[in-house]
């Protein structure tokens, strides 16, 4: 009789039902905690209690304790099949809530990482289905088997399941800790979002290296074998990656100088945004027509970038009119004046200035100057709409515009 089936005979047993509500108990009881911490805790971790109490992370592990607990009381009097279903499916839950969970608090909009749970949770799900039915411990027998030599180390196939899987877990808590220290201490220490960002960087950079340290060195590795590889990798950075170790090196020297911060409203390379992220590879400028802009960060080191909000977040701007030799001078600039108050995001103080910057036979060339608010919410639309007021007014004055010398010239050539 093989395993699966005395496990079918024992599911028949009347002692079933006493731990059917043993595990029902348990389950209570796991609501019930996750319920009082949630109330308890003002901004409950997601991670920890989800969005219901009951999707996150520590009911399945409350109820995973409850369930081991009682199966250690229960095993001395009777069989406990239930409890040999029961606790499988709840460690594979906890496994996949906790991925699940981490993944989508660090990286909130990556498609890998919703990918790389999908993958956890059918791995989870598949290794719950061998353990109950008795077929993991000959599959490992089998794998490990399967060896080959590396140099003189022997490794075989389930070796290496146990270095990916430890290894991937190392990671997730490292990861776990990492959005920890960021959400509860990091934004306490640093009001500025980009030492922020560059702490969380640093702090997440070296809780992975932690990570995988550790788990290389519980499974047995030899961690000075290790310095052969950075070696190599020094090489290769030296030769064949230097332009994306100089991105990196880039992106926390930005973020330690604070020369260009997130929110920042720059112009690089003849494109002109707010900076809405900085990668440790790359820096995001939004446009504001909502086109974003991939800046690699050696080149906001290397070449003339314009901070147009390192100092103050106001913006200078400029528009050309051209009007009637017989146009009033004054009249014209109070026009002028007026109009642009009139638009939104247009600074009263310092006030609107209109000169006569130029006399010519073809008119009177008047510039208008004022300074925006917020250069973010869109210079061309603030011009725009200086531009049609300006317009307006001169229109409704009878204030008759000419062409400029320039396209004079362009028109009837000599």
């Amino acid at each position: 009789m093989n395993e699966l089936q005395e496990l079918w005979l024992d599911l028949q047993s009347p002692t079933v039902a006493l731990e059917l509500v043993a595990v029902a108990i348990s389950l209570v009881a796991a609501w019930l905690i996750s319920w009082a911490l949630g109330r308890r805790f003002t901004s409950p971790d997601s991670i920890l209690f989800g969005r219901q109490l009951i999707d996150g992370v520590l009911f399945p592990a409350c109820a995973l304790v409850f369930t081991f607990g009682l199966k250690l009381l229960l095993i001395k009097f009777q069989r406990v099949p239930v409890l040999k279903v029961v606790l499988p499916v709840l460690v594979s839950l906890v496994l996949i809530r906790l991925m699940a969970r981490v993944l989508a608090a660090v990286f909130p909009d990556s498609r890998t990482a919703r990918a790389i749970a999908q993958v956890v949770s059918w791995l989870a799900w598949g290794v719950a289905v061998l353990w109950v039915t008795g077929w993991w411990c000959p599959m490992m027998d089998e794998l490990d088997s399967l060896d080959f030599m590396l140099g003189k180390t022997r490794v075989s196939i389930s070796h290496i399941l146990e270095v990916v899987l430890t290894s991937g877990f190392a990671l997730v808590l490292a990861l776990w800790l990492s959005a920890i220290i960021e959400q509860r201490l990091l934004t306490r220490a640093f009001e500025d979002l980009s030492m922020r960002k560059v702490a969380s960087n640093a702090m997440r950079v070296l809780l992975l290296v932690i990570g995988t340290l550790f788990a290389l060195s519980s499974l047995g590795f030899d961690l000075t074998t290790l310095s052969v590889v950075g070696g190599a990798l020094g090489v290769g950075i030296g030769f064949g990656l230097q332009k994306l170790a100089a991105n990196y090196v880039s992106g926390f020297v930005i973020l330690l100088e604070r020369s260009l911060r997130i929110g920042d409203f720059v112009r690089v390379d003849g494109f002109e945004g707010r900076v809405t992220d900085i990668k440790t590879r790359y820096t995001l400028v939004r446009a504001s027509n909502g086109s974003e802009s991939v800046v690699p960060n050696e080149l906001l080191l290397t070449q003339r970038v314009e901070n147009l909000s390192l100092e103050s977040r106001h913006l200078l701007q400029t528009c050309t009119f051209w009007v009637g030799l017989e146009s009033d001078v004054v009249q014209v600039q109070a026009l002028l004046v007026k109009s642009a108050l009139g638009v939104e995001w247009v600074m009263s103080e310092p006030e609107p200035q209109a000169l006569l910057a130029e006399v010519a036979p073809q008119g009177l060339r008047f510039t208008l100057s004022f300074w925006m608010e917020d250069p973010v919410n869109g210079q061309s639309l603030t011009r725009s709409r200086v531009n049609i007021e300006v317009l307006s007014a001169l229109r409704a004055a009878g204030v008759i515009l000419v062409h400029s010398p320039q396209e004079v010239v362009l028109r009837y050539p000599s």
